[in-house]
């Protein structure tokens, strides 16, 4: 199955197969704090979840992006404002540490010179004491005082410590807020792209319909025929002749270059099976030079993974598109697509020319599904192994 992206604008009338109609959307971000940010979130994260299962029509469907879009925007405000609590938060902080650093130098030097004085006050020799009686008297008082002064250096000294200590506990703050920050910083770029993406998703999908609901019910209907006959395929229902016994690397099809039974658009969708039941082809296909085009646009980051870890050669040729991946896909999770499937038990590609080549040695099968139009295809059944793989929307060779 071949992802197809959408999207729409903001708001006003859109063209509905012919007749002008409102578009219910949303108003523009308008939260002001955290709390406001967080409860409206929660609002709208209720609202999408509603929309969820109301997307049969091209109105629904906008409203569910405009829905998703403006949930994300209110994501955004309440990390900016994280971030901006955060900032104030750190320059207080570096505010209170400076502070702490000067008092801390100021106690030190003061109890160091407190020590200094103590040394030069120290005992008068016992035998000046005998000669002199006045300065036995001195004594006395320089006792007196020293225990005062004694007492007032444990008191120096414990205002050091706690000096020390508190200079150390905010440093640990200012750190731990700052790094805080740095996270929030990578979340609101993720965030952004998120926000950018649905955006464009939403821009596509009236580019894709033209903004008629003839044409969006026409793309469901394609979409529901395409995964019924790759369901049926999977399953062994399609009607299949063998060929011939081919080597790895041997030519067996080539990529239909037009747009085919269900498919709007030249592609192959490669589906690896393991005793009849689908895996993901990344287990077994090697790295190749490739553009990532499952996501918002070519190139976003936020696609679907691209981590073939396996030793086959891929049935086509370098570079590739990577259209979408296996499992729930990211057309699964934001685009109209999700409305037909849940799962993409295969991968589609688009590689520098149309030819189709065996991953591995074993028998060759021309297949086919009639299912309104015929989807064609071609079957490996590889040597000595329970594996087989799958090759759709291409002409058997």
């Amino acid at each position: 199955m071949r992802r197809v992206v959408m999207f729409v604008l903001f708001g006003g009338l859109v063209l509905l197969g012919g007749v002008f109609a409102m578009v219910s959307v949303v108003s523009a971000q308008t939260c002001k704090t955290e709390d406001e940010c967080k409860n409206q979130i929660q609002e709208y994260e209720s609202k999408l979840s509603g929309l969820q299962e109301q997307k049969s029509t091209l109105a629904s469907q906008v409203q569910f992006f405009d829905t998703q879009i403006y949930l994300t925007g209110l994501r955004v405000q309440e990390t900016q404002q994280k971030m901006e609590r955060l900032e104030n938060e750190v320059e207080k902080l570096g505010g209170k540490i400076e502070g702490l650093d000067n008092s801390l130098d100021y106690v030190s030097r003061l109890l160091i010179k407190k020590i200094a004085e103590d040394y030069k006050r120290r005992d008068v020799p016992l035998l000046s004491l005998l000669i002199d009686p006045d300065r036995a008297s001195q004594l006395i008082n320089r006792m007196k005082y020293a225990k005062v002064a004694q007492e007032n250096d444990r008191k120096l000294a414990f205002q050091v410590q706690q000096a020390k200590l508190n200079f150390e506990q905010q440093k640990e703050a200012r750190e731990e807020k700052a790094k805080e920050l740095e996270e929030l910083d990578a979340v609101l770029v993720g965030q952004k792209e998120s926000l950018d993406g649905q955006k464009a998703v939403k821009q596509r999908l009236l580019a894709d319909t033209q903004n008629d609901e003839a044409k969006y019910q026409s793309l469901l209907a394609q979409a529901r025929a395409e995964f019924a006959a790759i369901q049926g395929i999977v399953s062994g229902g399609g009607t299949e002749t063998l060929m011939r016994e081919v080597k790895k690397g041997d030519t067996i099809a080539s990529v239909i270059s037009t747009a085919s039974c269900n498919s709007s658009a030249a592609h192959l969708h490669f589906i690896v099976q393991s005793g009849g039941d689908t895996v993901n082809p990344f287990g077994y296909l090697s790295g190749i030079d490739h553009n990532n085009c499952s996501g918002s646009s070519c190139g976003a980051s936020d696609g679907d993974a691209f981590n073939p870890s396996g030793s086959w050669s891929w049935p086509i040729p370098g570079p590739i598109n990577f259209n979408q991946g296996y499992g729930e896909t990211w057309a699964v999770r934001n685009s109209w697509v999700g409305n037909i499937y849940s799962f993409h038990n295969g991968i589609d590609v688009v590689g520098s020319s149309h030819a189709v080549t065996a991953v591995e040695d074993g028998e060759l099968y021309s297949g086919s599904y009639a299912l309104g139009c015929t989807l064609s295809y071609v079957k490996l059944k590889h040597k000595d192994s329970d594996l087989s793989t799958l090759y759709l929307h291409v002409y058997p060779q």
